[in-house]
């Protein structure tokens, strides 16, 4: 027997066919949305991989930069420190020497003069005080203090006697 379809049956028909149609579609998309997803997730992870190994490269770049800018400013700086310290040091070195050397030149001057000043003590001693100067071309006989009364010539205030000129 036949069977007679209804308005209700066909609603009904139509409402599950739609509603199966409605679940086939909503899997779909959670699988398309899934799949989507997956692939997001895995494009970012390669993305950000790619970053932290551009990051670490650059970092790592970054890092032999300043080291080597640092290493050669410490060396530069390091030479300088000891050229002038080497150079401060000869010269300080090279002053001391010239300082003892004068030191030693003055002792020894000093030393002549004392045995110059004992020589005239002697000679002085030796000849009585008694001096022979020439004075424009005029040669005298310089007596000590107080050796005679009215001398006729004086030469730097003490008598003298004027030799002839022949």
């Amino acid at each position: 027997m036949e069977r007679t379809s209804t308005a209700n049956d066909l609603t009904d028909r139509l409402r599950s066919r739609l509603e199966t149609e409605r679940r086939e579609i909503e899997e779909l998309t959670a699988s398309e949305l899934k799949r989507l997803a997956e692939n997001s997730r895995r494009v970012a992870r390669n993305a950000l991989s790619t970053i932290e190994r551009d990051t670490e490269e650059a970092t790592g770049r970054m890092r032999e930069l300043l080291a080597t800018a640092w290493l050669r400013l410490l060396i530069v700086g390091l030479s300088l420190w000891l050229g002038f310290f080497g150079g401060s040091w000869a010269t300080m070195r090279w002053l001391a020497g010239s300082i003892q050397d004068r030191i030693e030149t003055l002792a020894r001057a000093n030393a002549r003069i004392e045995e110059a000043h004992e020589t005239l003590a002697e000679l002085e001693a030796d000849t009585w005080g008694i001096a022979l100067r020439e004075i424009e071309g005029e040669r005298y006989v310089v007596l000590p203090f107080g050796t005679l009364a009215d001398p006729g010539w004086e030469v730097r205030d003490r008598p003298a006697v004027k030799l002839s000129n022949r």
